[in-house]
């Protein structure tokens, strides 16, 4: 019962009297109930406000939130714009990575300048079930988790390993959570193989993050139910434009295109025309395709592999604006002038057959003077460089943050085996088709808002002030500085990065600025994007991968058809909700699949390049060393440890380490000369050495 009523309070957020908890518990033992209730108030972890509510604590030794674990068996508290509390392992009361936690501080400052506390409640178990190498001995078994930050071996009973053997990497549910020095106990549920397959890797992340490649059979059945080709009687009241010179222009190996795009120069003014598949066309509300897309929320691209929203029959050909092929889309026609203000914008269902199927390389080589193929569109290719040149400078005059950065590229040969991994920079081919889709996105956006029905925005709050601080610190050691009062603009952070453009602390400072941004979610409720410096702006253009388009388009097309009434929008509204909590979740776990496959992947491009050497630049410090980007984006470790000239010092306030005796100052933005000293594949880490003279 503690763990419940801690739970309402301290992560719903919710505000309940007496009365209202009895109802919302549906409580049955009441005396149980009033004695957890008293003991709480007892521990001074809940107290009543002057509405007579339970609420979270107020009192300063007291703090809830997150375990950050070790494999060391200690941890943290992670709290935002505070200092971290360290948590002993004695002081841990057998809670788990990640888990949320209530930690009564019990020692105020440590050496390090750290409080230190113990976890006095365990609120929310957020390992349900661990994937790790199962161990078998005599009478039990056991398994050693992958995550090296649950610092537990979890005790599996010989009747539930399942047939699992020596070396097999299982997911096991747990049944027991630790607790007074006991280790935690599970049941394995699935064998994902040995630990020397080749594929394993993968195995665990498609199992870590429910990743699932195929479709129930259900699904697929309704998928294949459509006819494979648009026919005549599809294009009842859609504008016929199969006569235009339209085109899609995406990677070499994208097989899901949703966009497409036409341009036409039309005196001073620009027509743009951008056609989306008519996904919704298909994908009806409720249906067993629409369930499943909503509960995947996004396709997933795992560098060679893709986890669709939908199944291929659509994602691939139905719905994929394939070229030569008549396809149906809802468009946005727009007139845009020279300083790249929309001045006009029509909304409406059309049919396109798409004349080619460019790549983001045709068109750069067009612009180049490279190729005389497709030389029937080559006028049209430059207005639209022209016009993305255009837009590009309006955006970065209101503001808008345009992170330019490389990412990372990884080349894998047919089995699977990594070729090389390097730093892919985009052409300006890219940025033609981002500046379109931008442009579209915040046209829908500001026409849905005024039209005012349920619909999924795309916001971006304004970033937090604590990491806005810790950026001007950053920047003041870098001899830039930057004033901010109550609240920081997108303009200044734009000029920030405009001015270390092309210098050796770009890249790192850019990537520093991306984490101190909030993170961009979907909500009902238009609330403007930061980082893009825009009051409206949405998802439309990509149906096909993203469930927040699909539901955009439903909603456009009712507005369209002017067929929603009042009892409609209360089911919208709903529905909107739905989609943006869920979408939202999805896609940040999607994003963390796509990153830790790249760090597997470097870690083993990294495995035999051990004594190797590389120049690269000091990308963030902490106490126990700091952090190296290489050219080709590898990031790994100098621990403080393997500093063995000198005994360092982090300096807080400065964000630098400081030598004792040779007062060798290490900052961030700092070249420096290392090499690989080990790689731990099981963890993903890569741990840096330095070469020669590095110091400034």
């Amino acid at each position: 019962m503690i763990e419940k009523i801690l739970k309402c309070i301290y992560i719903d957020n919710l505000k309940l009297n007496y009365k209202e908890m009895l109802k919302k518990f549906k409580v049955s033992d009441l005396k149980l109930f009033n004695k957890s209730l008293d003991k709480l108030k007892h521990d001074n972890i809940i107290f009543k406000d002057k509405n007579g509510r339970f609420v979270k604590s107020n009192r300063d030794d007291i703090y809830f939130g997150v375990y950050d674990g070790t494999k060391k068996g200690f941890g943290f508290l992670l709290l935002e714009g505070e200092n971290d509390i360290f948590i002993s392992r004695t002081s841990s009361n057998g809670c788990m990575d990640k888990d949320s936690v209530i930690v009564k501080v019990i020692e105020d400052k440590s050496r390090s300048n750290r409080k230190i506390g113990e976890v006095i409640y365990v609120i929310d178990r957020y390992n349900k079930e661990i994937i790790g190498e199962y161990q078998d001995l005599k009478s039990f078994g056991f398994v050693v988790p992958r995550n090296y930050n649950i610092n537990y071996d979890i005790y599996i009973p010989k009747k539930y390993r399942m047939g699992a053997k020596n070396g097999d990497v299982v997911s096991v549910k747990i049944t027991k959570y630790p607790i007074l020095g006991k280790k935690p106990e599970g049941i394995v549920n699935e064998i994902l193989g040995n630990k020397n397959r080749k594929d394993i890797n993968m195995r665990v992340l498609m199992k870590k993050y429910n990743l699932k490649e195929d479709f129930p059979k259900d699904v697929l059945n309704e998928a294949k139910s459509f006819r494979m080709r648009v026919k005549e009687d599809d294009f009842t009241n859609r504008r016929d434009l199969r006569n235009l010179s339209i085109v899609t222009i995406d990677g070499s190996d994208a097989k899901d295109l949703d966009d497409a795009v036409y341009v036409k120069k039309d005196g001073e003014n620009y027509k743009l025309s951008v056609h989306i598949a008519d996904v919704s066309h298909y994908v009806k509300y409720g249906s067993k395709l629409d369930r499943e897309a909503l509960k995947r929320g996004t396709s997933v691209y795992l560098i060679d592999k893709v986890i669709p929203m939908l199944p291929k029959e659509l994602s691939n050909d139905l719905c994929s604006l394939n070229s030569g092929t008549d396809k149906l889309t809802l468009s946005c026609e727009m007139v845009i002038n020279s300083f790249g203000e929309v001045i006009s914008y029509d909304i409406f269902e059309s049919v396109i057959r798409t004349k080619y199927r460019l790549t983001y390389d045709n068109v750069q080589d067009i612009i180049d003077g490279k190729t005389h193929e497709f030389s029937d569109i080559h006028d049209m290719i430059f207005n639209m460089k022209d016009l993305a040149e255009i837009l590009n400078e309006k955006r970065e005059r209101r503001g808008s943050i345009n992170f330019d950065f490389p990412e990372c590229k990884i080349s894998l040969n047919e089995d699977g085996d990594i070729l090389d991994i390097s730093a892919f920079v985009r052409k300006f081919s890219h940025k033609i088709i981002e500046e379109f889709m931008l442009l579209c996105n915040e046209t829908i956006a500001e026409h849905m808002f005024f039209l005012n029905y349920p619909f999924p925005y795309r916001i971006h709050e304004e970033p937090d002030m604590e990491k806005i601080m810790n950026l001007i610190n950053i920047l003041h050691n870098l001899n830039y500085n930057l004033r901010v009062n109550d609240k920081v603009y997108s303009n200044q952070i734009q000029k920030v990065l405009s001015h270390f453009k092309g210098r050796d602390e770009e890249m790192f400072l850019s990537k520093f600025i991306l984490r101190s941004m909030s993170k961009a979610r979907y909500l009902k409720e238009c609330m403007g994007h930061f980082g893009l410096s825009t009051k409206y702006y949405c998802h439309f253009t990509s149906p096909i991968r993203r469930y927040p388009d699909l539901v955009a388009h439903r909603i456009i097309k009712l507005s369209l058809k002017g067929s929603i009434g009042d009892k409609l929008l209360k089911n919208l509204s709903e529905e909107v909700s739905v989609c943006c909590e869920n979408s939202s979740l999805r896609e940040r776990e999607a994003e963390e699949s796509e990153r830790e496959l790249y760090d597997i992947k470097k870690a083993e491009f990294m495995k035999d390049k051990i004594g190797e050497e590389y120049t690269g630049i000091i990308s963030s410090i902490t106490s126990f060393g700091f952090f190296v980007d290489l050219p080709n984006t590898i990031r790994g470790l100098v621990h403080i440890n393997d500093m063995n000239d000198d005994i360092y010092h982090f300096d807080e306030e400065n964000i630098s380490l400081i030598g004792e005796c040779n007062k060798n100052v290490f900052k961030i933005g700092m070249m420096v000369h290392v090499k690989v000293l080990n790689v731990i594949l099981e963890n993903n880490e890569i741990y840096f050495g330095l070469v020669g003279e590095n110091h400034e």
